[in-house]
């Protein structure tokens, strides 16, 4: 006797239909047992063509032959393999421990598949029509394969613990009753989660979820037009890659890679708000020719993420919101048009070590970008740039970059400071450019030099004087702190004494310009 079942092994329980006794043949004999007619119309699981009885199993016989079933036939092992076959009830294994490997192929489940708390060793569903299924904090030694399923009400994976895979790939789940599509908060994968083509209609939750590997949402597909988040995955940790760049269609053999060029492929599409705020990435976040349809209040945020790679590489979206602030990246790779306009970047303490753009990105549009980001004032943003750009060798963009900051500041200060503050510009960019000092000095000392050659200029002491020398004059005048011992030993009268205040004053003017510029080079910007 098998404990627990009351039939004597080999024997058929006596309430079995055909199909049913077919499926415990099978079972023990551990091959598949296929009810399909060979009609592809009539065989796809999705489709609306009736299965008769002769296709039908209930499910409390499934639940017994894999909780409590009969001995493998000698020389065999044990195993539920299933397909074109309409399961009947609810299949409820909740709580249970199956041992036999289990893979259905191309069935219809008229009601819920019921696995929460469960242990398997390995669980496929392939191809399968499954009304919902409730799998929180189930346990699996190996893979949970659900490919190509449709879901009419939803995925439950909360806290679930995956040793090896987790397969959704071209799944097809809709929302259940609180507008998610897939919760798997606290999921665990030991290896990689593919959902790659995957079509997601509501909220996939993916909150404090740690994948082992990589995590693939290539050409995958999320809406969720009834609140604001198609993905929202806060605190997630994926040991290599998270993928949201396109996957290539019709070829099974490219899963998992990077499309070939010439391969016909899908982008990720993203309709509504993604969240990956506080998440850790061991090799990069990759958004190559992501495409994100956001609604005014929606967001990409990508707050205070840790990364050492960010491939900002989309179509910048046309509304919502870009936030980085906080995110902590080595290498940002980005392109000038994956990014959002003025007031739709957020990058508050975003702190990047190296800029890696794709195509042109001149250094005015990198100055455009920052201003986008800063609706108000804010020095870290060029300071960051500028740091990173005099780190690759680039002092000139570097300079740049500060004095724009400078030009950014004025505009904030009253009207005084903004006065002094278009003098420094004038005269010498804020120090940034010092070349201009020597220009604007030699103008000065010429312009002068031809003023006072024209000037009277009796002596004050008759009995003892230097040679009248217009030009040295002027630069008498023009430096503050050197004395060349020209304008103690000159008398000007009317309009010439106001000139020689005039030079007196610009030179002052230009003096303590530079040597604001010298100081704020010396403490690098």
């Amino acid at each position: 006797m098998t404990e627990g079942t009351g039939f004597v092994a080999g024997d058929l329980p006596d309430d079995l239909t055909a199909a049913e006794a077919g499926m415990w043949q099978a079972f023990r004999n551990g091959s598949v047992y296929d009810l399909s007619s060979g009609d592809s119309v009539v065989d796809d699981p999705h489709g609306g063509h009736p299965w008769g009885p002769e296709r039908s199993v209930r499910a409390r016989i499934i639940a017994w032959l894999l909780l409590d079933g009969p001995p493998a036939l000698a020389g065999r092992v044990s195993a539920l393999k299933l397909a074109g076959v309409r399961v009947t009830g609810a299949l409820d294994l909740a709580g249970g421990t199956v041992r036999p490997y289990v893979e259905l192929r191309d069935c219809r489940f008229d009601e819920q598949v019921l696995v929460p708390e469960a242990r398997f060793s390995t669980l496929r569903l392939v191809n399968c029509s499954v009304p919902r299924l409730e799998a929180a904090r189930v346990h699996t030694e190996g893979d949970l394969h659900l490919p190509r399923c449709r879901f009419q009400n939803g995925v439950r994976l909360t806290d679930a613990h995956i040793g090896t895979d987790l397969l959704l790939n071209q799944a097809i789940v809709y929302r259940d009753r609180s507008g998610r599509s897939i919760s798997a908060d606290g999921l665990n994968v030991g290896q990689d989660l593919q959902a790659e083509l995957l079509e997601s209609h509501g909220e996939l939750r993916l909150r404090g979820a740690q994948i082992g590997v990589s995590l693939s949402l290539r050409g995958a597909r999320l809406a969720n037009p009834y609140s604001r988040l198609a993905l929202n995955a806060p605190q997630l940790s994926v040991e290599r890659t998270l993928y949201l760049t396109p996957a290539g269609v019709g070829n099974p053999l490219l899963s998992g890679t990077t499309p070939a060029r010439g391969t016909r492929i899908q982008r990720f599409e993203c309709q509504g708000g993604l969240r990956l705020d506080d998440g850790r990435f061991g090799d990069a976040v990759d958004l190559e020719r992501a495409r994100f349809t956001l609604t005014d209040d929606q967001e990409l945020s990508l707050r205070r993420v840790h990364a050492p790679e960010l491939r900002f590489l989309g179509d910048g979206p046309g509304r919502g919101k870009v936030v980085l602030s906080g995110a902590q990246i080595m290498n940002l790779v980005d392109r000038a048009g994956a990014w959002p306009g003025a007031g739709r970047l957020h990058m508050g303490g975003f702190a990047y070590e190296n800029l890696v753009p794709q195509g042109p990105f001149p250094l005015a549009r990198r100055l455009d970008w920052i201003a986008a980001a800063t609706a108000e004032y804010a020095p870290e943003p060029y300071e960051r740039l500028a740091s990173v750009l005099r780190e690759a060798g680039e002092d000139e963009d570097a300079r740049e970059v500060l004095l724009a900051k400078q030009r950014r500041r004025r505009e904030t200060l009253p009207p005084a400071g903004k006065l002094w503050g278009y003098v420094q510009d004038l005269t010498v960019a804020y120090g940034y450019r010092p070349g201009r000092a020597a220009v604007w000095m030699a103008v000065l000392w010429a312009a002068g030099t031809l003023a006072f050659s024209h000037a009277a200029h009796p002596p004050t002491n008759h009995d003892e004087h230097p040679y009248w020398s217009p030009a040295l004059f002027t630069l008498d005048l023009l430096l503050p702190v050197i004395d060349l011992g020209q304008v103690g030993e000159w008398q000007l009268r009317g309009p010439w004494v106001w000139l020689s205040a005039a030079m007196i004053m610009l030179g002052w003017i230009l003096a303590t310009t530079v040597a604001a510029g010298a100081t704020r080079l010396l403490r690098r910007g």
